[in-house]
């Protein structure tokens, strides 16, 4: 069984990068979830209009962004549909 350390290079530096983009992504994503609360309670003492949705939906959009990269999830551009794509443009090239 091989270890950590005895992995080849490329694969431990993808491995650490990946741990890295784990690390920044949860790190965000505790961030988020402390501030949310805190925006309520701002929202719920200063004022009735509820500006707090503002901050809330623009920094989630932004935490589902970090998830999308980090995870590497695409809804519009998957691998899939680059695959589909490349194999379309070297069909179209052959037929030319």
């Amino acid at each position: 069984m091989r270890t950590y350390t005895e992995l080849p290079q490329s694969k431990r530096q993808r491995a650490e990068a990946y741990v890295k983009e784990l690390r920044s992504f949860y790190g965000h994503l505790v961030i988020y979830l402390l501030f949310v609360p805190v925006f309520v309670i701002l929202n719920i003492l200063g004022s009735d209009f509820p500006w707090a949705l503002f901050p809330i939906i623009g920094w989630g959009i932004g935490v589902l962004s970090h998830a999308s990269e980090t995870f590497g999830w695409n809804p519009f551009f998957s691998k899939d549909w680059e695959s589909r794509k490349i194999q379309e443009f070297m069909d179209n090239e052959l037929n030319r």
